[in-house]
């Protein structure tokens, strides 16, 4: 990915680790960082989120499923 914050493309996301922060799973939903805090927020977020204390980590393989149904 370039320092432009490109859209991931699938098989770029299928290498990131288990787990990615918030702005980078936002990138590759097509949202802003602000938009997907808001869902993680009211309990609507469309992936896997993991909350220790303030900090939100968001689960890849529920990113995959998401945009492979896409």
């Amino acid at each position: 990915m370039n320092a432009a914050k490109e859209q991931p493309t699938l098989a770029e996301v299928k290498r990131w680790p288990a787990t990615v922060e918030v702005a980078r799973a936002a990138l590759a939903l097509g949202c802003s960082r602000s938009q997907l805090y808001e869902l993680i927020k009211r309990g609507e977020a469309p992936v896997t989120v993991l909350s220790f204390g303030a900090r939100h980590r968001v689960v890849t393989a529920s990113l995959l499923r998401v945009l492979e149904a896409a």
